[in-house]
């Protein structure tokens, strides 16, 4: 068996899970990738703001623009 992909069974609440497919457009397994992805988002970002104001960035705003024109 593949070690990035693991089978698993689970018992959904069928409307849950009907309006979540409904909602991405997508079957089952999209569906469910989607909602772990958004699950691993949400807890990211309660750290990302717990950063706020620590980081002190020195970015170059017309260096910046410029690299995006040349493109």
């Amino acid at each position: 068996m593949d070690r990035t992909t693991r089978r698993v069974t689970a018992n959904l609440p069928v409307e849950l899970l009907d309006a979540a497919m409904e909602a991405t457009g997508e079957g089952i397994t999209e569906t469910l990738t989607e909602g772990l992805r958004r699950v691993r988002r949400s807890r990211a970002y309660p750290k990302a703001m717990a950063l706020k104001g620590r980081l002190r960035l020195r970015v170059d705003l017309d260096t910046s623009r410029e690299r995006r024109r040349r493109r």
